[in-house]
């Protein structure tokens, strides 16, 4: 049964012949034409990320393309880079437009044959300890993968296709969830993707992966730097034995994983790797059978380095769940790629009461007291509190919503609000 799946899922997600000649083309042309214009600074640019283990699903048209420069020469020139950098993309690409991204080093992307390229610049180096910022590691951890993964390429491709699929992919913020790395390091640790769910299940936090056994057994919880161990899952670094790759992960999505892998290993099921999107006739389907209330809200995020963009979606989408708690929220959620992010609530009630009672300071704080009577006329004392008798300025939640929408809080986030659904 296992084998039917995992076969049947690989011939979704496994790039095909086409696909990756398509890649492999547009790369060389690519790195062709850059590397001309860097070869004055000495400076080579090279395909990274999961290109360059040959561990990418299929649809990617995101590549990594590291400008490794000279350790000796650069080191003490690091704060040069990205102008070395802009001026060959200039000179290489003078009719494409590039966007400079903030990063620990700013970095560029532009758009070339159908393929969006993000141009990093680093140091090359050959041991860790050469670094002198985070990024410059990152060929190194190609060569790890591409040496110790070498045969399980596909299996790293269930992992990354499964946890993409239950939404747990990305170390971005907005995620806080497994990076692609991670993947790779786990499934190379225990040799293929259904023995990683076995272990996994197995998990108690802290959960510690050595993998090249830098420390002796459980002594990476002393020897490593607390702030690196607040993760529930430490993964020592295979090729920086004083980093936890694992340092974004939450308690959430570690949580997440582990209920993930039993419910496969419990009942094999191919639809655990598919992603389940935000489907509005399925989600007016539901409220309408419950005789309850749907709001959904696509929104256009601000442009910028991805992060960025989606963490301010995600504190507007916890805004707003803040705010509708008051008509009892059953079920909601969100999410977002790329384009307009999409956003749902179904919430119990669609109208509060005229009134609340709201809770004063304590009645000792007589200050606080006399400012409340102040704001608060119909007010009275109950179990040591000053409390008043508030009428709601907007009980109904179509008009409450769309207040809440024009909050300051939400504007500076996105920048517009494209269609709102009430299903009542």
């Amino acid at each position: 049964m296992y084998s039917k799946i995992y076969a049947s899922v690989l011939s979704e997600v496994k790039p095909s012949k086409a696909e990756q000649q398509e890649q492999a083309k547009a790369t060389e042309q690519f790195l062709e034409k850059l590397n001309k214009t860097l070869a004055n600074s000495g400076a080579k640019a090279i395909l990274g990320g999961s290109s360059a283990k040959d561990t990418w699903l299929s649809n990617n048209r995101e590549l990594d393309i590291f400008i490794q420069f000279p350790l000796t020469k650069y080191k003490d020139k690091t704060n040069q880079l990205t102008e070395i950098l802009e001026e060959a993309v200039q000179k290489a690409f003078p009719k494409l437009k590039r966007e400079r991204l903030h990063g620990s080093r700013d970095y560029f992307q532009l758009n070339y044959k159908g393929f969006t390229f993000e141009l990093v610049p680093i140091l090359k180096i050959n041991k860790a300890e050469e670094a002198i910022n985070i990024t410059d590691i990152s060929p190194l951890h190609a060569k790890w993968v591409n040496k110790n993964g070498k045969k399980i390429k596909d299996e790293i491709r269930l992992t990354k296709q499964f946890a993409k699929a239950q939404q747990l992919y990305g170390a971005e913020s907005y995620i806080s969830g497994f990076s692609g790395y991670i993947l790779e390091i786990l499934t190379i640790h225990y040799n293929s993707f259904e023995e990683l769910l076995k272990a996994a299940t197995k998990w108690k936090a802290p959960a510690i992966i050595d993998t090249e056994k830098h420390y002796q057994k459980k002594m990476v919880m002393f020897e490593l730097n607390k702030s690196k161990l607040q993760s529930p899952l430490v993964i020592v670094d295979p090729v920086d034995k004083n980093r936890n790759a694992a340092a974004a992960l939450s308690k959430q999505k570690f949580g997440l994983f582990q209920k993930k892998a039993k419910e496969f290993l419990k009942n094999p099921n191919e639809e655990l790797f598919a992603k389940k999107e935000i489907k509005l006739s399925e989600l007016k389907k539901d409220a309408n059978k419950n005789k309850q209330h749907l709001v959904y809200l696509e929104l256009e995020p601000l442009e910028g380095k991805r992060d960025v963009v989606g963490a301010k979606l995600l504190k507007v989408y916890k805004f707003l769940k803040k705010e509708l708690t008051k008509f009892k929220i059953i079920n909601s959620g969100w999410e977002w790629e790329q384009g307009n992010a999409r956003f749902y609530f179904i919430l119990k009630n669609n109208i509060l009461p005229k009134t609340e009672v709201r809770q004063g300071p304590p009645l000792a704080i007589k200050e606080h007291v006399k400012e409340f009577k102040k704001r608060n006329k119909d007010y009275f004392e109950e179990k040591g509190h000053i409390m008043a008798k508030v009428k709601i300025k907007y009980p109904k939640l179509e008009k409450f919503l769309k207040v809440k929408l024009k909050d300051e809080y939400v504007k500076e986030k996105i920048i517009n609000i494209e269609r709102t659904i009430f299903n009542f």
